[in-house]
């Protein structure tokens, strides 16, 4: 699966950037912002990104509530969905990807492997679907 657009959910400033720059510098991926669930939502629905790295834990609609919502929006629905998390105990993994998500990335995460990461689990989960 081809990217060129992500859109990179996190509450942390640091986290944004850090993800930012890897995205952008070693992806060469264009990379859109937002610092909360709610703020996602209207994001992914007029950027259209290729696919979205979603913080599990935020304030207000955190990452898995965020998940549930853009699933059930038409305009989201089919855009791969990886969460990024220091939870990544198999039974957490295992809720996220009942959820829908395509994947998990361990944070801390290698700004220089980054990129690599989510075209793996892109591969991966287009590979189980129909």
């Amino acid at each position: 699966m081809p990217v060129s657009k992500v859109l990179l959910v996190d509450d942390e400033p640091h986290i944004r950037r850090i993800g930012e720059l890897s995205l952008k510098g070693v992806g060469k991926w264009k990379v859109v912002l937002a610092s909360s669930g709610l703020e996602a939502l209207d994001i992914a629905a007029r950027e259209s990104p290729d696919v979205i790295l979603l913080d599990v834990m935020m304030p207000g609609m955190d990452g898995q509530e965020t998940l549930l919502e853009l699933r059930a929006r038409e305009a989201t629905a089919a855009i791969p969905i990886i969460f990024m998390t220091a939870k990544v105990q198999k039974h957490e993994v295992d809720r996220y990807r009942a959820l829908g998500a395509a994947g998990v990335i361990p944070k801390p995460f290698d700004p220089m492997a980054l990129p690599g990461q989510i075209l793996d689990i892109l591969a991966s989960y287009a590979a189980l679907r129909p």
